[in-house]
């Protein structure tokens, strides 16, 4: 059976090296062949924008764009959660193509699995 990681990112440019590291293992796990999972929370949540994620600077780390691109090219799920979506006024259509809006029940119900790593940044 193959292994699926699953990562929620709960920190945006309010702690940019935790979130840097949290879209830098997804990226890294999808080149890898890992199925992949990223959570966008809390100030991450932005990150799913078009045109957000070219503002985070972070010296000596890959550019987040890039590393977004990577994690959907290579068939990795992005997914915001709702009440944080709704908390900052973002729905659907606001959101760059690949990425999608789920609660907490798709969440669990990702992690639960034998095969599962879930990881929180």
């Amino acid at each position: 059976m193959a292994k699926k990681l699953v990562i929620k990112v709960t920190a945006g440019a309010d702690a940019p090296e935790r979130c840097s590291q949290a879209f830098t293992v997804a990226a890294v796990a999808v080149a890898s062949g890992v199925e992949v999972s990223l959570w966008l929370t809390g100030e991450s949540v932005w990150f799913a924008l078009p045109g957000r994620a070219a503002e985070f600077e972070l010296p000596h780390a890959a550019p987040l764009p890039e590393l977004i691109d990577g994690i959907l090219a290579g068939g990795g799920a992005i997914t915001v959660c709702t009440q944080c979506a709704a908390r900052r006024g973002v729905e659907q259509q606001d959101l760059i193509d690949g990425a999608g809006i789920a609660g907490a029940q798709l969440f669990v119900s990702e992690i639960m699995p034998d095969g599962v790593q879930a990881l929180v940044y």
